[in-house]
């Protein structure tokens, strides 16, 4: 007889609902959220397991890696997805959470969620905290910029060189004329100091291993793509035979229209932002980037600036973000490099 399993999974126990083909409940347990427990619960209550589901959220990851090791048939479905079936109940409980998941298994209406590798996920945390270090930075600045403003003080634009020194001066020089901003000087200089020289330290990181990684120096010859944009892509992507065409990479990260359809209304709207928001930042940036600093001519860039002459630039600019990540799969998947004489794919 087979079995399907619905696990509901919270940070200390998991709500797990086993039923038979039929839908009917054979048992219903909660086990802390380990995958050993899991595991051994589902070894004696559903030893014919055909599906194992739970929803994407913070411990998916983890969890389905950890059950795929002890030979479980887990499956990670879309959180959005689910909680549409979920939502219909009249009460919600982790049980009947548990045994709605439970429903989704047998009748195979979910959408199942592809769990990146190891590796992917160590090198996005690499590009995560860099980012959280340039963000932190960027919070301190514009904090000390705005208490000095109450005292008549307007600091100046400050020169990316040397860990952005200018702006630490132009603090002590500040400080040195209240014995209040001095303190705060001597408290806030130290700390923005060490935050540039740690995101410093990830970046050059970060570029070593770019340079070591033959498919990311493959996808830089794409102009306005750097290390940064090649590596959060390879992470973000995990697997090229994950899109059946290099088309779909776009609407994946949200950088297609939504389209709303009823009847005789059939309209689309702006992009829908699906996806990882750095990695479309990136994108947008590296787009940015072609449009604006590279010199060289592709016919990419020719594309992209006769649309910004007609759509206006940041219309253009999204555009071409989706049609760099096009480029960027179809160089991955086919092995080759970017053509600079090419007209791009569409």
């Amino acid at each position: 007889m087979s079995h399907y399993v619905g696990l509901d999974v919270s940070l200390k126990e998991v709500s797990i609902c086993v039923v038979d083909a039929d839908g009917k409940v054979l048992n219903r347990a909660s086990v802390p959220t380990e995958p050993d427990a899991i595991a051994d619960y589902l070894a004696q209550e559903a030893p014919n397991a055909e599906r194992v589901v739970h929803e994407s959220g913070i411990l998916a990851t983890w969890l389905t890696r950890e059950l795929e090791r002890r030979d479980v048939p887990i499956i990670c479905i879309d959180a959005r997805m689910a909680h549409k079936a979920l939502s219909a109940r009249l009460n919600k409980s982790d049980k009947a959470d548990a045994e709605g998941l439970a429903q989704l298994a047998r009748t195979g209406w979910f959408t199942k969620v592809h769990i990146r590798s190891e590796a992917s996920d160590r090198m996005r945390a690499l590009v995560a905290a860099r980012e959280r270090l340039i963000r932190m930075r960027k919070d301190l600045e514009a904090h000390i910029r705005g208490v000095l403003k109450t005292f008549g003080i307007r600091m100046g634009p400050v020169l990316r060189a040397h860990h952005r020194q200018g702006f630490r001066d132009q603090l002590a020089e500040a400080g040195a004329s209240d014995p209040m901003l001095g303190l705060l000087a001597q408290t806030m200089i130290p700390i923005h100091k060490k935050l540039c020289a740690s995101a410093e330290v990830l970046g050059d990181e970060l570029m070593l291993v770019a340079k070591q990684n033959t498919l990311a120096r493959r996808l830089m010859t794409v102009p306005g793509v750097g290390p940064l944009v090649a590596l959060n892509f390879i992470a973000t992507i995990d697997d090229a035979n994950r899109f059946r065409r290099s088309t779909d990479v776009g609407a994946f990260l949200g950088l297609t229209p939504r389209r709303y359809q009823s009847g005789e209304i059939d309209r689309s709207g702006r992009i829908s932002k699906c996806g990882d928001a750095e990695m479309r930042c990136l994108l947008v940036s590296a787009a940015t980037s072609l449009m604006t600093q590279v010199r060289r001519f592709s016919p990419l860039k020719s594309w992209a600036i006769r649309l910004s002459a007609r759509k206006g630039f940041k219309k253009a600019a999204v555009a071409t973000a989706r049609k760099i990540a096009v480029i960027l799969h179809a160089i991955w998947r086919d092995g080759t490099e970017f053509n600079w004489t090419k007209e791009p794919l569409t």
